[in-house]
């Protein structure tokens, strides 16, 4: 297969892809699946589907591979969680909410198509290049089985790139010296990451940790007085996200140019298709 990518071509497919898995995080059909096997706190839910292909581990394990996340909440939950279902019962749970929330937000007509088929057999070919080494989210889903349904099989190889990508990007936040929650200051005021709200009340942190995490930025000379990048700030979350590229290259590399090409677009439409029909929450990206 051809290395000759455009710049940045495989950080914009697993972009337009990871918002189709993203998806059923937001959704009610995730709550209502898990409190219907005994989990009915929304954060426990989260915790137990994302962490369930690495059996039932606890709290140091899911803080160590989520990153972001304030190790007391997810103490608050794990290993709890698993009194209350295994992880085989929620991955079924999992699968059934990613279905009803597709399903509700694209239509019959869309997950029966053409193109939802090429974009899951493209997405699988390009999870073929993926390596386990080191990337334990990822290697744990690397162990479920494909679905048979084209757009379940294409939600799951969108999980294997978003976990491949996010397991190394991980190993480049600390080489860049973020802590969690400095990385998550640090990525608000790029415009791309979610809004300070949006994280304080999903992630664990308080204000004060937030605003502490804005001062070693800016004792750093990363961030300025108004909480925006500076000129080194901007550099830094620039020369992350390359190399987290660069860690990333291999399902993009082997699916080639012209295949990433078609992926990206077809991702996008879909992506797109979600975000439109009200997938995800006012106010939960961007800056404010």
């Amino acid at each position: 297969m051809s290395t000759s990518l455009p710049e940045r071509a495989g950080r914009h497919c697993q972009a337009a892809l990871n918002t189709l898995h993203s998806a059923h995080y937001f959704s009610p059909d995730l709550g209502r699946e898990l409190a219907a096997v005994g989990v009915d706190d929304v954060t426990a839910a989260y915790f137990a589907v994302r962490s369930a292909a690495m059996g039932p581990v606890g709290a140091g394990v899911v803080t160590a591979t989520f990153f972001n996340f304030r190790h007391g909440l997810v103490a608050r939950h794990l290993p709890a969680v698993w009194e209350k279902t295994t992880p085989s019962v929620a991955l079924a749970a999992r699968a059934r909410a990613v279905d009803a929330t597709l399903r509700r937000l694209l239509g019959e007509e869309v997950l029966a198509s053409a193109e939802v088929a090429e974009a899951a057999g493209l997405a699988l070919r390009a999870t073929e290049a993926c390596v386990r080494t080191a990337r334990p989210l990822y290697a744990a889903h690397a162990d479920l089985p494909v679905p048979e349904a084209p757009h379940l099989a294409l939600w799951h190889a969108a999980t294997l790139l978003r976990e491949h990508r996010g397991d190394g990007h991980l190993a480049v936040l600390l080489d860049a010296g973020l802590d969690p929650v400095e990385a998550l200051v640090s990525h608000t005021a790029t415009g791309k990451g979610m809004t300070p709200r949006a994280v304080l009340g999903t992630r664990g942190w308080t204000r004060e940790d937030w605003d502490a995490a804005a001062g070693r930025l800016r004792d750093r000379g990363l961030l300025d007085a108004d909480g925006e990048l500076t000129s080194a700030g901007t550099a830094l979350r620039t020369a992350v996200e390359a190399a987290t590229d660069r860690l990333d290259r291999a399902p993009y590399e082997h699916l080639g140019a012209a295949g990433v090409e078609r992926l990206t677009e077809l991702g996008r439409a879909l992506a797109s298709a979600v975000v439109g029909a009200g997938a995800f929450p006012g106010g939960t990206f961007g800056k404010n």
